[in-house]
Parts: C-alpha cells; structure tokens; sequence
C-alpha cells in the first residue's frame, strides 16, 4: 500500500450530505469525496415502447398536483363548473403502488403547486392563464364556502387529498409553474439523491404531468409515465397526444400493475 493509500483511510465524521448515493467523511485531516457508489439493484418493467430496467437505488417516483383544489369537492376545478372526478382516478392505483416502492426504498417526492400569498414571484402571463378576462377565481383568490385560497402554500385548497398519505421520509416539493422543475429545487433534490430514472403520476396528464416529464427528459433523466395513476379533467384527445408523444419522444409508459410485479421479483430472487 502506498503512503497516499494509508493516508487516504476512511474518515472518522459522519456523512456529509443528502441521501446515501454521494457523500463526504470529513475528519479533522482529511476530506473524503471518493465514496463508492452502491451497486445497482436492477429492475425490469414492461413498458412501451421497450420494457426499461432500472435501478430502483437510483429511481425516484413524482406525484404532481394530486391536490384538493383538483381533486375535491369544494376545491378550485369544482367551483368552476368542471368535473373534477376524473382526476380522482390515481388515487386507488397510488394507494397500491405507494407502499410497495417505500417498502423497496424508493424516494416519493410530492410535487405540487404552493403558490406565495403575495403571488411575488408570479408574471402576469401566470395570473392572466388562471384569471383570463381579469375577473373570477384566480390564483390566491378565496373559493366561496371555505375560504381557502387557491394554490397557495399551507391552505386546504393547496394540500395532497385525504386519501393519499404523506409518509415523514418523503420529499415534498413547491412549485411555481406547470412545470415541477422552473425556479424549484427538485432537479438539485434528484441529483443529491443519485436519481436516473424517474416515474411519473399525477395530475393533469396532459399539462402539469407531461411538462413536469419533458423537462426531466431535457435534464437527462429517464421517464417513465404511469397511466394509470395519471389523469387529467381535458378531453380523452389530450391523453391520447400525451401517451403518443412521451413514446415517440420523451420516455416510456407503463402501469402500476408492472411495476409492482417487477418490484414482486426482485424481492423473490
């Protein structure tokens, strides 16, 4: 062994950093920034267009918007005439799939709009998109009944539906934009954690979903869309161009249903 290798031994500190996929041992004499990576744990799931393996050490889950103003009586999309039960439908196939990936050790991060009370970091082209002719409920604004302010941050309105349970060890996530990742942490919160492959559920497919996911592809993640605990209040169209695109361009698409069974296997080899 050469005097750099006896001098480069394991630090006494404990880690420093986010997760177990990079971190530091730091003792008073040295700094250690060279900590192996975990082996893979592969996983194959069916998708379309080709069945992926992934490694579930380096896979995360998002769930986007599955919030009370989308998906509840009294919330926003109900006090504007639109039904909103559709958007319901991932409720039951997260309650399945939720605990099998904790159990597996998969990062769940919930990404969802958490909107300032000063709106101070919102454009008018943002408002303007939720309050089109300047009048009505919009952003921040009371709904009628409970008061609660649309999207904005720590109000009923705001929060994850009663039916699907925050656990303490996930992440939880604000965001600004259709997007989960403009002027949010959530590309830095990834990285820490050593994620490649990401799935995706949520609502709206078409809108918060999809861009949430193409600009994960952008970034260089691997996508993964779960249809099945997606869902949007937009015509079956918007679905139909959602699936076909991320196929075409952007990712995968598979259910639930196979990523449990693929989870199932691994646990029995």
């Amino acid at each position: 062994m050469s005097a750099m290798e006896q001098h480069a031994e394991q630090p006494s500190g404990g880690p420093l950093g986010f997760g177990s996929q990079y971190v530091w041992h730091a003792s008073d004499r040295l700094v250690d920034m060279a900590m192996p990576a975990p082996a893979p744990l592969r996983a194959t799931i069916a998708c379309a267009p080709q069945d992926v393996t992934v490694d579930l050490r380096r896979t995360a889950i998002i769930i986007i918007d599955m919030q009370n103003d989308f998906c509840a009586r009294g919330g926003w999309v109900d006090h504007l005439g639109v039904d909103y039960s559709p958007d319901r439908a991932p409720i039951a196939p997260l309650q399945r799939l939720l605990p099998v990936l904790r159990k597996a050790g998969m990062p769940v991060i919930w990404v969802n709009w958490g909107n300032r009370p000063d709106l101070a970091n919102m454009p008018p082209n943002q408002i303007h998109l939720y309050k089109p002719v300047g009048t009505g409920i919009g952003l921040g604004d009371p709904l009628p009944g409970s008061s609660a302010r649309v999207l904005e941050k720590d109000s009923w309105a705001a929060a994850v539906v009663d039916e699907l349970a925050q656990e303490p060890q996930d992440i939880k996530v604000d965001k600004y934009r259709i997007s989960g990742f403009w002027d949010t942490p959530l590309d830095s919160i990834l990285r820490n954690l050593g994620t490649k492959s990401i799935l995706f559920a949520g609502v709206n497919t078409d809108q918060c979903v999809l861009h949430s996911l193409t600009d994960a592809n952008f970034l260089g993640y691997g996508c993964i869309l779960l249809d099945d605990c997606c869902a949007t209040t937009s015509p079956d169209f918007c679905t139909e161009a959602t699936i076909w695109n991320v196929k075409k361009c952007f990712g995968f698409v598979t259910g639930s249903d196979a990523v449990i069974r693929s989870l199932s296997a691994v646990a029995a080899r």
